[in-house]
């Protein structure tokens, strides 16, 4: 099969590798969509140990099953693959299991390739109407789902009578938006600083966008994670507040703990989603909740290597790039 495969900092190569070879309780899938995530570009950039070349990345797929009782069966695809024993998969907080894998990381290849194997409990049957582009976005906003999840249980009043503020208009931030709205606020603003995505997130979606914050809210969520996003939070949330933090951005520094002490502000970090979240997103998805997700630009898997390059160079305006491992003109989504 054809792979897009990490070959070390800054180098992507196109090219033929071995076919995977489902496991026993494992459906093959023919990869029709695969987006590049934040940690992907962290990996192309050489600074992600966790997954050392070579290596393919991607690990929000889309696709068909082949063979087995599943075939031709169209789904989105969990990249989690957790034991299902442990005290926290026993809790349903199985986000958080003790041997969890993901694919694009050792020892599980990744969706920029033909093909994958994965789990049958891994898999979400997707309607004939909903294109497998927009399937494969269920795994980035379940991160978002999850954090709007965390700020319900955690915020001192009713979740629809909280206002909103989220920070960072990547797929994450989108989806977080999106996630929040579905949930009953509507009382939110998402900042974004570059002026062209912007105005993409403008035209495709009902979320207002600016360019700075003002005012407080009841809840934050940092879908970045740098130290000047971590400011913002800290200086946005309100009273009694709730911070989630989704994004990875960096380890270090941003917080006012003093604040967040004398005005009992909560923090609660957030990983990824629970198997419910992700179903729970996939439903929305399909149901027209998270509304048309228009913001998604797809090219072909061989083209992978000029996305991720423009990405570095910020140049790409809309939230999330697609990757196709068939032409466009052949997806079946």
């Amino acid at each position: 099969m054809k792979a897009l495969v990490y070959q070390g900092a800054k180098t992507l190569e196109y090219t033929d590798v071995a076919d995977p070879t489902p496991k026993h309780g494992e459906a093959l899938i023919r990869v029709d969509s695969v987006g590049i995530c934040g940690s992907d570009m962290h990996a192309y950039l050489g600074h992600d140990e966790r997954r050392p070349a070579p290596l393919i990345l991607g690990h929000e797929v889309a696709g068909t099953v082949i063979g087995g009782d599943w075939d031709g069966k169209r789904v989105t695809v969990n990249p989690l693959v957790t034991c299902g024993s442990c005290e926290y998969c026993t809790q349903g907080r199985d986000n958080l299991c003790t041997t969890r894998q993901i694919i694009s990381m050792p020892p599980r290849e990744g969706g920029f390739a033909e093909l994958l194997a994965m789990p049958m409990q891994n898999l979400v049957e997707v309607p004939a109407d909903v294109p497998l582009e927009k399937a494969a976005l269920a795994e980035p906003i379940a991160c978002g789902w999850h954090a709007s999840e965390v700020a319900k249980r955690n915020v001192q009043k009713p979740f629809v009578e909280c206002s909103a503020l989220v920070i960072g208009g990547g797929a994450i931030g989108v989806g977080a938006a999106l996630s929040l709205k579905a949930h009953g606020i509507t009382e939110l603003t998402l900042i974004e600083p570059s002026e062209a995505r912007r105005n993409m997130i403008s035209d495709t979606t009902n979320i207002a966008v600016a360019s700075e914050a003002d005012g407080t809210y009841d809840v934050v969520i940092d879908a970045v994670g740098i130290a000047p996003t971590r400011a913002i939070a800290s200086e946005r949330v309100k009273p009694g507040g709730v911070i989630v933090h989704i994004g990875l951005g960096s380890a270090k520094d941003g917080l006012d703990i003093r604040r967040m002490t004398l005005q009992e502000i909560a923090f609660i970090g957030t990983y990824t989603y629970t198997m419910q979240d992700f179903k729970a997103t996939a439903e929305a998805i399909f149901d027209g909740r998270l509304g048309s997700l228009d913001w998604i630009d797809c090219r072909p898997l061989s083209a992978g290597a000029q996305a991720f390059s423009e990405l570095l160079g910020g140049q790409v305006a809309s939230p999330k790039i697609i990757l196709k491992p068939a032409t466009l003109g052949d997806s079946n989504g």
